[in-house]
């Protein structure tokens, strides 16, 4: 019999920090014995890989999902109901056969699929809160719609039925005991970075655009969830007012990283634009530049964790979190980052970004 069948969304080589961890933790459970089965998204061909991990096995399958455009709220509604109809119809021979259920919170809704069904096949089911929907939906409006709200309660349904929820950190934590889940069934597992960054790893080629500059790299998912008004005020007055010194790199993708470049490039403010590098790239990428930039809307605590967060602490280079207090971001980088290089700035706050890029550019 199976230890654990593990759903989530998209597996290396696609990108996705969900499936980059998935996929480490996936490997730490088979090195300790057990058989582990994972299944994913790809935007390849349908695949299956075996791999022996210490004495345990891992089987990974890889279902073919085309990608949608996520502008589209009804394109995003479609694919999600048919991704997760695919992804559980194509789990449910490993499910039948295994102790232990996991999945994580992408695809969206996926408990509304995953919880239901086991309410016949009665598995040990655990759910991987990565990011929050609907709530996700919610934060992006100034009003929420009866739809989302009525979804809400019907998630939350859902989600007091499942035996275990991890959750990433203590402010999802707080999240999850606000709505109602019983704190002893609330367990925090944090991420690590799905790469090693040592003393060896070696920085990738500099973009020769910024080479004069301070590198500063905003690296991964740059969505609704992330704040690039307040960064983009602050970096204009750098360059604008100040020693102008300071470069951005924005190694993303989504729908504010698109904003973002087509705004600098509006200004003529000094940037270089690629897409994330692939996973075995990721160690050298993150020692590259000279600092790291990490954002988060108000709105967003708790619902989100920016994965990145794990990965520039490790590069030891200074951080800079545009972003609330209350997240786990600031608790993290406040506590094991290299100190004085990391500085926290208040959204809204466009003159403490100011300041912050003028002080990375005189170190």
């Amino acid at each position: 019999m199976t230890d654990l069948v593990f759903l989530c969304d998209w597996l290396p080589p696609d990108f996705g920090a969900v499936g980059q961890y998935a996929l480490q933790y996936a490997r730490q459970r088979a090195s300790k014995g057990q058989h582990v089965v994972l299944i994913g998204l790809t935007s390849a061909e349908s695949s299956e890989q075996r791999e022996a991990v210490g004495s345990g096995e891992l089987r990974v399958l890889r279902l073919h999902t085309p990608t949608y455009n996520r502008a589209s709220l009804r394109e995003r509604a479609c694919w999600t109901l048919r991704t997760n109809l695919s992804l559980v119809y194509r789990a449910l021979p490993e499910i039948r056969n295994c102790r232990e259920l996991m999945f994580t919170g992408s695809p969206p809704f996926l408990v509304h699929f995953v919880a239901p069904l086991n309410l016949l096949l009665r598995r040990r089911l655990i759910y991987r809160i990565s990011d929050f929907f609907p709530e996700c939906l919610i934060a992006e409006f100034a009003r929420t719609p009866w739809y989302l709200n009525a979804l809400q309660g019907l998630t939350l349904f859902w989600r007091k039925r499942v035996d275990v929820l991890e959750v990433l950190g203590e402010d999802q934590r707080r999240r999850l005991v606000e709505a109602g889940i019983p704190a002893p069934r609330i367990v925090l597992r944090r991420d690590t970075s799905p790469v090693a960054v040592t003393v060896t790893t070696k920085p990738l080629p500099r973009p020769e655009t910024l080479a004069s500059r301070r590198i500063l790299l905003y690296s991964g998912n740059f969505g609704v969830a992330h704040d690039h008004e307040t960064f983009l005020a602050g970096y204009r007055r750098h360059h604008r007012e100040g020693s102008a010194r300071v470069g951005l790199w924005l190694n993303a993708t989504g729908a504010r990283a698109d904003a973002l470049e087509r705004a600098l490039s509006a200004e003529g403010l000094p940037f270089h634009r690629t897409k994330p590098v692939p996973l075995e790239q990721l160690a050298s990428l993150l020692v590259t530049p000279d600092a790291h930039l990490i954002t988060l809307r108000d709105s967003f605590v708790g619902y989100v964790l920016p994965s990145k967060v794990y990965g520039c602490i490790d590069s030891g280079k200074p951080i800079l979190y545009v972003g609330p207090e209350e997240s786990d971001v600031h608790a993290l980088c406040s506590s094991k980052s290299t100190p004085g290089w990391y500085v926290r700035v208040a959204s809204r706050n466009a003159d403490g970004v100011f300041q912050a890029l003028e002080r990375l550019a005189e170190n």
